[in-house]
């Protein structure tokens, strides 16, 4: 039994790893709701095709060795699909980059383990490269107590990834604190990074980091930077405000159709040409820092890459069972093994404290509140919230925490048009992507 599916692979993003997969001399079987888009592209790349939903994919997969869903929203599609693999045994791969999807999948790595069966979500462009620096990183520095990670890049969005944003409205920030999950607001924190070409503004993300980085090297303190254009960073700034009102099924739906009506996917050239920046930052409780950076290629090119080279791992062999992150099932160098990857280190020892301050994080200037760290006027506050059984406390604005405190933990419910995220949707297969790679395209 060496089979290979790809769930979704008509999306997309799922079409970009059943193109690379057959590039790369596999034989995937491509598996969708939609018969004739699954036939047709099966019949393009000379594969075969099967039909099958949610509901009904456990028959269809039971002769796989390795199934790589490209289906999203994940929050929607992650656990159906892996309870099919358990009953097949077969090893689950998907390109999520939902943190409480990484959360969940790993409190199943028992179940995994009894079944001999790998569950190795975020096999693309998140969360591959950040994953695989933060192992890195800590290698380098092995006492780290605080992980900084981050990306710059350029480009557009596909619509699938627009919607899984779209889906994400409400929920706000994540970073890891003490080893525990923290919801925080859109963009808290801003920071200044040299990514590589100089420096920029960037600020803090939701990013599957959050999650899988400590998975990966224990380090309790966990934040995920981005990039993106000044009026993007006052939108995400006031979406604090805007979310109860943003965070409905009607408004979803309407913004998801003005998605498909006008937006485009990023095109062939805009891929090739595309290049993308990958910083990390190591610390511990003493003075020593040390900051590695990748180049790699476009975050949707990067995603057929490195989920395809996951995929031959795994039916190789290679992938040890239970839950695991890139990282930890294929080492910190796995990245390096993509084409047109670079990776170069820098050691900062006993910094001053005026360089410490001229890199410190800065509390973001949001549209009417400071943010600030824990050290200053942030706090965290007295209550929690049980997501998923994963216990997220609040972190809030201090001068809106009224505000900050309705922003939604819990995962949207589908609605009957069907919620296109990451990939592709569970019931719109052909037009989801995946949010993971889908936001660093920007």
């Amino acid at each position: 039994m060496s089979e290979l599916v790809i769930y979704g692979s008509y999306g997309y993003t799922g079409s970009l790893v059943a193109e690379k997969a057959v590039e790369r001399g596999l034989d995937p079987i491509l598996v969708g709701r939609d018969a004739q888009k699954v036939t047709d592209q099966a019949d393009e790349l000379g594969v075969r095709a099967r039909v099958a939903s949610l509901d009904t994919v456990a028959d269809r997969i039971d002769d796989a060795h390795t199934v790589v869903n490209c289906a999203g929203p994940f929050s929607k599609t992650a656990e159906p699909m892996v309870d099919a693999c358990l009953d097949a045994g077969a090893n689950y791969l998907d390109i999520t980059g939902e943190i409480q999807v990484f959360e969940r999948l790993n409190r199943r790595s028992s179940e995994a383990e009894e079944a001999g069966v790998t569950l190795l979500p975020g096999t693309g462009f998140d969360v591959v490269p950040t994953d695989c620096l933060a192992a890195h990183l800590a290698e380098r520095l092995p006492n780290a107590t605080h992980l900084s990670l981050g990306f710059d890049t350029s480009g557009s969005l596909s619509r699938g990834t627009l919607k899984t944003a779209i889906e994400g409205f409400g929920d706000g920030g994540a970073i890891r604190e003490d080893g525990k999950l923290h919801q925080v607001p859109s963009a808290w924190k801003t920071r200044e990074i040299d990514f590589g070409r100089g420096w920029r503004t960037a600020v803090t993300i939701p990013w599957g980091d959050v999650s899988t980085a400590y998975t990966t090297t224990g380090i309790p303190n966990i934040e995920v930077y981005s990039t993106f254009p000044d009026s993007t960073r006052r939108t995400m700034e006031a979406q604090r405000y805007l979310a109860p009102l943003l965070d409905t099924k009607p408004a979803k739906r309407v913004l998801k159709r003005l998605t498909d009506r006008y937006a485009e996917d990023p095109s062939t050239e805009e891929r090739a040409d595309a290049t993308v920046y990958v910083w990390g930052e190591a610390t511990d409780d003493g003075d020593e820092r040390v900051v590695s950076r990748l180049r790699t290629p476009h975050a949707y090119a990067l995603t057929a890459e490195t989920a395809v080279l996951c995929a031959e791992k795994t039916l190789a062999g290679d992938a040890p069972v239970g839950y695991q992150t890139p990282a930890s099932a294929f080492g910190a160098d796995l990245i390096l093994e993509v084409p047109g990857v670079e990776r170069t280190d820098e050691d900062v020892w006993a910094e001053s404290e005026a360089d410490a301050d001229s890199e410190a994080d800065s509390a973001s200037a949001s549209a009417s509140a400071s943010v600030e760290s824990d050290e200053t006027d942030g706090e965290t506050t007295g209550d929690a919230d049980d997501v998923d059984g994963e216990v997220i406390e609040k972190r809030e604005v201090v001068d809106d925490a009224d505000d900050d405190a309705e922003m939604a933990d819990e995962d949207a419910d589908t609605d009957d048009d069907g919620d296109a995220g990451d990939e592709t949707s569970a019931d719109d297969e052909d037009e989801g992507e995946d949010e993971n790679e889908g936001k660093a395209a920007e």
